[in-house]
């Protein structure tokens, strides 16, 4: 099966104890035959809400792989014992078959943000604006655009959630219940990664 995990680094950190997180992560992999498809850093972010220790910013750090599924308690085992760790998360992609297809979607989140000027209010126009307005026609967006909400990207459900870090549902929204829910998931892991406020839909920076 296909994979993906992505951590937290602390932002006090040294480059020692990342180089140590991402070697025991590698002796994991060696360990359980597994085949690092994707890596990629996606920098210093400031969370959407603090941490529950207080932490206000953390290092995104992201692997794509294959491999079995026993792999991952291994991984969760030892990323829990990590004092450097802020958050981590596991999420399974897909079925070897789908390995091309899976690793050619992969985006960066900090190279697929929403682009647009603020508008009247403050808020960003543009797709974000669109999407709001598509929903008040009752039919799916994601479906329209053949695409799905990312936990990656917070830009691709943030919209789904008020201000108040309320989530809309689907008679509001106007989404099928099958990406109502993916976005319900996206949202659910957003959160534990600190990339969305559980208060707002305020999102990291």
């Amino acid at each position: 099966m296909i994979y993906e995990t992505a951590f937290v680094v602390r932002p006090d950190a040294t480059e020692e104890a990342v180089a140590s997180v991402k070697n025991t992560l590698a002796e994991a992999f060696k360990e359980y035959g597994a085949e690092v498809l994707v890596t990629d850093s996606w920098g210093v972010k400031t969370f959407a809400q603090p941490a529950e220790s207080g932490l206000k910013k953390g290092a995104y750090h992201y692997f794509m792989y294959k491999g079995a599924g026993n792999l991952n308690a291994e991984i969760e085992r030892r990323f829990r014992i990590n004092e450097n760790l802020v958050r981590f998360l596991i999420v399974k992609l897909g079925e070897d078959k789908h390995q091309a297809d899976i690793v050619k979607e992969y985006k960066n989140p900090n190279h697929s943000q929403v682009t647009g000027d603020l508008d009247d209010e403050g808020g960003f126009g543009g797709e974000d604006k669109d999407k709001k307005m598509h929903s008040k026609r009752k039919s799916c967006w994601f479906s329209a655009k053949k695409t799905s909400p990312d936990w990656k990207d917070p830009k691709s459900y943030s919209w789904l959630v008020n201000e108040f870090g309320k989530i809309s549902p689907a008679r509001i929204t106007g989404l099928t219940p099958t990406f109502q829910r993916r976005a319900n998931e996206s949202i659910k892991r957003g959160r534990n990664m600190l990339l969305i406020s559980y208060q707002s839909n305020e999102t990291a920076r």
